[in-house]
């Protein structure tokens, strides 16, 4: 029988292989110069075992353990969350064992067209935010944004946005300050040339305290309006939104050497093919942009369970790492705190995609970063300083770690993923399938096809062509599919008393 070349080995340390193609029980398949048999159906994407494992034995894939067999397994298994486990459990103690850096600098004179601030920043956007302070004013942001859509003056404003959230008011503590921190970061992000912020009135978050987190603004690209204080809402924000309108609009588009670009790293719908296309050809562009002094940010703390000691070893500094060991365990102490096992991930999508255990999904998320060093580490809603890979404490659900990331400053996000989602962020979200079937039936959500890699392109070509789109993106020359649907949205990380 000819064998069938259906299988990927990813490290010659593996003993388990990525099925290419579904393969029928009693196919002959060939990987690394030997050959196997299938002894049952195995879905695209999912894993063969190699040779014979042992009950308790370790599974291992991208070079590095996944989980544990639960039971012997025969060479040409399935193996999968019936018979695979996670060896993760609570917190751990790490030692800083650093590793070579292998990042080149680059000299060339790249650059993008963007908006280059008063204050310095640079945006890739220059739009309108309407930014509610409280919940309660989500209907009448939105209203404002609508109407005011429709008689936007012809100029370089490209939109105007609302951006909705249900806190605010009867928040304690931390988590009230949280909510504070995220609103006043994204009040701050350079690609808002113009932001209004609507308040009620009796909310915690009061005006005046949210102004005092805003520092020293600029007070030609705010307004203020607090809609218990009006008799008509609508018609002074519709004047506020014109006031700032006609600031915005003077903003016109220059060159901008790449190394202020600033770009947040994230995957979602994970599948199979994810940790060997879409997150690796990331961590390549990541790597394109840190070598030419620019910044990345990656964030998803539970998705780097199980793959954290590879982001601790290439941490630039010593109190880095401390920093990323707290992190790590702090969020691990957070499961616990709430009584839930470290490990409950990855969710139902990635396991019909092929994922089994959070090792396996975690080794295949930190490709987004590269061989970057690690040069800061991030609490949740605090923004951006050093260029370099940053990591920005937060959890892994879409829509929060995407708020977290524009919040953090970044102009832009290459958003990974296997399964597929519509959701856009306030910022720019580049939708990079893992593999060419995803990419082929959701055109209408799907910016880039990294299944590419599966069929012979090579990651340098490939990255090559995502970095010309990222600076195409950035100079306003193309926008992201979620950009033309009109998707945008916010979600805040919420862990506190709701009065």
């Amino acid at each position: 029988m000819k064998p069938t070349p259906s299988l990927l080995q990813i490290d010659p340390r593996d003993n388990v292989a990525v099925a290419l193609d579904a393969l029928a029980a009693g196919a002959v398949v060939e990987v690394s110069g030997q050959r196997v048999t299938a002894l049952r159906d195995i879905p695209r994407g999912h894993k063969l075992a190699l040779r014979p494992l042992a009950a308790g034995e370790n599974v291992v894939k991208y070079g590095h353990p996944i989980g544990h067999a639960t039971m012997a397994v025969a060479a040409g298994d399935w193996i999968h969350v019936h018979n695979l486990k996670t060896n993760l459990s609570g917190t751990e103690t790490y030692t800083y064992q650093p590793e070579a850096q292998h990042l080149s600098p680059k000299k060339d004179a790249i650059s993008f067209n963007g908006f280059l601030r008063p204050n310095g920043d640079v945006g890739i956007r220059n739009e309108l935010w309407i930014l509610p302070t409280v919940g309660c004013v989500n209907h009448t942001a939105q209203s404002l944004a609508q109407k005011f859509a429709a008689r936007l003056p012809a100029g370089s404003v490209g939109g105007v946005h609302a951006f909705t959230h249900p806190y605010g008011c009867s928040q304690l503590g931390e988590d009230h300050a949280t909510t504070q921190t995220i609103l006043a970061s994204l009040a701050q992000h350079p690609n808002a040339g113009g932001v209004l912020i609507v308040g009620l009135g009796c909310e915690n978050n009061t005006m005046a305290s949210f102004k005092k987190l805003l520092g020293d603004f600029d007070p030609a690209r705010f307004r203020f309006l607090v809609v218990q204080e009006v008799e008509d809402e609508i018609t002074v924000g519709l004047q506020l939104l014109e006031e700032l309108a006609a600031y915005a609009g003077q903003a016109v588009r220059q060159p901008v050497p790449v190394a202020r670009l600033r770009v947040g790293l994230k995957c979602g719908g994970s599948d199979g093919f994810s940790g060997i296309t879409a997150n690796p050809l990331v961590g390549a562009v990541s790597d394109r942009l840190l070598a030419r002094g620019g910044t990345t940010v990656l964030t998803e703390v539970p998705e780097m369970f199980g793959a954290e000691t590879i982001l601790m070893n290439r941490c630039s500094r010593p109190e880095t790492f401390a920093a990323t060991v707290k992190m790590i365990n702090d969020f691990k102490d957070y499961f616990l705190r709430h009584h839930q096992v470290v490990y409950e991930n990855p969710s139902p999508g990635n396991k019909d995609g092929g994922i089994s255990t959070l090792e396996e999904k975690s080794l295949g998320c930190t490709q987004k970063g590269g061989q970057g060093p690690v040069v800061d580490v991030l609490a949740y809603g605090a923004r951006l300083q050093q260029p370099g890979l940053n990591l920005l404490n937060g959890p892994g659900n879409d829509i929060v770690a995407c708020t977290a990331l524009a919040a953090a400053g970044a102009h832009l996000i290459l958003f990974t993923t296997g399964r597929g989602t519509p959701l856009g962020a306030p910022v720019p979200t580049v939708k990079i399938a893992s593999n060419t079937d995803l990419a082929t039936r959701k055109r209408s959500w799907i910016d880039f096809d990294a299944g590419q890699l599966l069929s012979g392109t090579s990651v340098d070509a490939l990255a090559e062509q995502l970095f010309a789109r990222v600076l195409a993106l950035a100079s306003g020359d193309a926008e992201t599919q979620s950009e033309i649907n009109g998707y945008r949205e916010i979600a805040i990380f919420k862990d506190g008393v709701t009065l």
